[in-house]
């Protein structure tokens, strides 16, 4: 194969599309850049790939074919992590699956199997956290909003943990880092968006005119357990600070003044 500089979207149907061209253009890329990245000043090639779904679809039927689904997830969850160091492993993991003849992911031996799943397992950390620390506030109108600012995307991974866990009730979960979230309205889960601007988006509160009645009284009894359950003789701020990270507590009811 040639080498050359590829250059995608930065999206997972942008990364496969990237897998397809490679084998169709007999083109190993020796560099993955996202748009609007800085170029390498050396490269034989420089191919924008236009992303495909057509395409995309063919190459993700592909790896359902040929890996288990504990690898499959693995493989999205690594991708998830948004690093860009990680677009070039994934990209050559998802080669290797297609040209071995032995199971890529049962190979610990290979720096890009082992980056993928290293990735994935920290990412899926991530996801337990946002499960264990999400805090949901009732609105009048009877929808539960929650908020945070994981440090991977992981609200794809957690949304139907939720729509689970409330059936029938509507709720937002939304990502502030990343400016999206999901609405479930008691039947299926919609991405939305929401201005920065909003005072709940800014704050991560419901303001007092928007929040149930009784939403302020839970807050209190809750905050009054969380007190009434800790005891001072056993204290241990840096036990706890490696359970409850520093960054989850301003979204936490019961580390509010």
């Amino acid at each position: 194969m040639k080498s050359g500089i590829f250059v995608f979207d930065g999206t997972w149907e942008g990364m496969l599309t990237a897998v397809f061209d490679a084998f169709s253009m007999k083109i190993q890329p020796q560099e993955l850049v996202r748009i609007g990245a800085q170029l390498p000043i050396f490269a034989d090639t420089i191919h924008e790939v236009q992303t495909d779904s057509g395409h995309a679809g063919r190459v993700w039927k592909g790896l359902t074919a040929k890996l288990q689904s504990e690898a499959l997830a693995a493989l999205t969850a690594s991708f998830l992590s948004e690093l860009e160091e990680m677009d070039m492993p994934i990209f050559r993991y998802i080669v290797k699956v297609f040209i071995s003849q032995s199971g890529i992911e049962r190979d610990f031996t290979d720096p890009d199997m082992l980056s993928v799943f290293s990735t994935a397992r920290k990412v899926r950390g991530e996801k337990h956290r946002v499960l264990q620390f999400m805090r949901f506030q009732k609105a009048a109108d009877g929808t539960y909003f929650g908020i945070m600012e994981p440090l991977y995307n992981v609200m794809p991974l957690t949304v139907a943990h939720f729509a689970d866990r409330f059936a029938d009730q509507k709720f937002i979960l939304y990502d502030k880092r990343r400016g999206f979230g999901y609405y479930y309205d008691g039947d299926r889960p919609v991405e939305i968006t929401m201005p920065e601007n909003l005072s709940h988006i800014s704050t991560g509160k419901l303001d007092s005119d928007i929040m149930d009645s009784d939403e302020r009284l839970f807050q209190q009894m809750w905050k009054t357990y969380f007190k009434a359950i800790a005891i001072k003789e056993r204290m241990n701020p840096r036990k706890q600070r490696q359970d409850m990270p520093v960054r989850f507590w301003k979204y936490l009811v019961e580390k509010q003044d």
